[in-house]
């Protein structure tokens, strides 16, 4: 996002722009009016990411320009973050530029933060850390009160927790979750947890079971299950698969098997192409799905299991590109409908969008 493009006041007018943009895509496919879940105008961006770079015998918080690695932008605050990252930028920038152990070497910052109101910061460089670098560190986690997470070439340095903690509500209950570092979450808190509110109501109450792939950390899982009989999620991720399987614990949900496969080999099992050890154990014949939830990356889900998902009677699925999931609804046109939509504005003054459908099988 470039620093022109953050305009509060014109947030509407390209808000307005986006809801005609995924009207025409799905239009092809007689989608019903989208719900429009808006965003904060400012402070709505719970991780950043910045380089550094030195001027005046200084280290600066910087970007670029797309396709840009030489003219930096740069930065003493960003209005699109929250408000946590805001307040900690010149604190940090503080801290390093009264320690050399701190600034050394030092060339990226990054920070991730939670509605919840905790705060990690992990600092990449050029160098070793030693043992000044680890005294400096664990002065800065006490004074700023985050974690602090300090990488280098081929080694990692946790002070505190290597995950934020977060806490969302849905339908009136909260779901603590464990973030962990390195590992995608939702960047704008509040939009997610209207998207999982979307989700939740989209599913409604449901006597038998759901499939869920690319499942994540349990952003959406741990809601879900409350809706369903029993949950079989996948995740090829081994650090989401970790924090998943955490999370469900921490927040006593019990109904849900959890298996490292891709949405691909998930889709070769159930198909009875071939065995996976990583199945055994887990009789999929015992199960009676009749929803299936998907949230794949950009590319969508390749035909194979966009073929799978044509056995369920409901499929509901999140999309962070809606050309791809315009593509997957032209192929699954024939047998399901769209009996809701929505957009949800993550990423405000871009034209970035997630959007959201509910298909269920057509009678007859």
């Amino acid at each position: 996002m470039s620093a022109v493009a953050f305009d509060p006041q014109g947030y509407t007018h390209q808000l307005d722009e986006k809801a005609a943009r995924l009207r025409e895509l799905l239009a092809p496919f007689d989608a019903p009016p989208a719900q429009v879940f808006d965003s904060p105008r400012e402070h709505y961006r719970l991780r950043a990411e910045f380089r550094l770079w030195r001027e005046d015998n200084q280290r600066h918080y910087a970007m670029f320009a797309p396709g840009e690695k030489h003219v930096p932008i740069l930065i003493d605050s960003f209005p699109i973050a929250s408000a946590r990252i805001n307040a900690l930028m010149p604190q940090l920038k503080a801290a390093w530029q009264a320690s050399s152990a701190l600034s050394h070497k030092l060339f990226q910052v990054e920070f991730l933060t939670t509605l919840a109101g905790d705060a990690m910061v992990t600092l990449c460089y050029h160098r070793p850390l030693d043992a000044d670098w680890q005294a400096a560190a664990e002065q800065l986690a006490e004074d700023l009160q985050v974690s602090v997470i300090g990488r280098s070439k081929g080694k990692r340095v946790v002070i505190g927790r290597d995950y934020a903690q977060e806490a969302l509500s849905v339908a009136g209950r909260t779901f603590r979750y464990q973030q962990p570092e390195g590992a995608f979450t939702q960047p704008n808190g509040t939009v997610n947890q209207k998207m999982l509110n979307w989700a939740y109501d989209a599913l409604g109450p449901r006597e038998d079971d759901l499939l869920e792939l690319y499942c994540g950390n349990g952003n959406f899982t741990l809601p879900l299950a409350t809706r369903v009989r029993k949950v079989l999620a996948t995740e090829i991720s081994k650090t989401s698969v970790a924090a998943a399987l955490n999370n469900l614990a921490d927040n006593g949900v019990d109904n849900v098997t959890l298996v490292r496969l891709s949405a691909e080999e998930l889709t070769e099992a159930l198909n009875e192409v071939r065995p996976f050890r990583r199945l055994q154990g887990i009789d999929l014949k015992s199960y009676q799905f009749g929803s299936v939830f998907v949230d794949p990356p950009r590319a969508g889900m390749d035909p194979d299991t966009c073929e799978l998902t044509r056995r369920f009677d409901n499929i509901l699925y999140i999309s962070c590109n809606p050309e791809t999931l315009a593509a997957n609804i032209a192929q699954l046109h024939d047998t399901h409908r769209i009996e809701r939509c929505a957009l949800f504005d993550q990423f405000p003054y871009t034209h970035h969008m997630e959007s959201g459908v509910l298909l269920v099988r057509r009678d007859g």
